[in-house]
């Protein structure tokens, strides 16, 4: 018996040190692990993001072009650099990063997310020297729907979007305003015509970013 109680704590315990030390959600392993499967070659434009990225049909939005579908709901700056060795390895034409609000979410430092920032750019730039990048800026939020509470930061937001902005001055790639597109007039929310919780966006969302990046694709 006393053999059969050390043995049932032995595996709780390495159960829960596993659940303890995993960097991700399982969500992330399932979808990270599907896209390492899934090749990517120099004629495909990538979009890279969390959920709102995930959330879009890309390849309807813009059916004449090869468009891959490679966000990953809740992943933050650390996730998507963690996740760029099989799009890299591909070479693909254009990828696009929207990537930041679950790092404000998470209490992340704006000095982290921007150094993320710049480590994901400069891992394509070193690897896959022709892929022209182009970084989103983070998109406005609303607090008024009383949803994601932890997201609700628009100061952090317009700060993060003017780091961006200066990063890819600084690394010579392109910077693609969402934010001013997306607010309502004369305030710094969302408008909700966008949005129905605050944070993802609606159909008509989609449509609004599908024209403003349509002349980069």
């Amino acid at each position: 018996m006393k053999r059969i109680l050390i043995a049932f704590f032995a595996v709780l315990f390495a159960q829960l040190s596993g659940a303890q030390t995993q960097k991700y959600s399982t969500f992330y392993v399932q979808r990270a692990s599907l896209f390492s499967k899934l090749a990517i070659t120099p004629k495909d434009i990538v979009f890279i993001g969390n959920s709102i990225t995930n959330g879009a049909e890309w390849n309807e939005l813009f059916p004449r072009k090869r468009v891959k579908n490679r966000g990953i709901s809740g992943d933050t700056s650390e996730g998507v650099y963690d996740r760029l060795d099989p799009i890299v390895k591909g070479k693909p034409a254009k990828i696009f990063i929207l990537i930041g609000i679950n790092d404000i979410s998470r209490g992340i430092e704006v000095e982290t997310i921007v150094q993320n920032m710049k480590r994901i750019v400069e891992k394509i730039q070193n690897e896959s020297p022709k892929t022209k990048i182009y970084i989103q800026s983070i998109l406005p939020v609303n607090p008024d729907f009383g949803m994601f509470k932890g997201h609700m930061k628009p100061q952090l937001i317009k700060e993060i979007n003017q780091f961006y902005q200066n990063i890819a001055q600084e690394y010579k790639v392109n910077y693609i305003d969402l934010y001013s597109h997306f607010l309502e007039e004369g305030t710094d929310k969302m408008d909700k015509k966008y949005t129905n919780d605050g944070l993802h966006l609606l159909g008509e969302g989609y449509l609004l970013w599908r024209e403003i990046v349509k002349p980069y694709l």
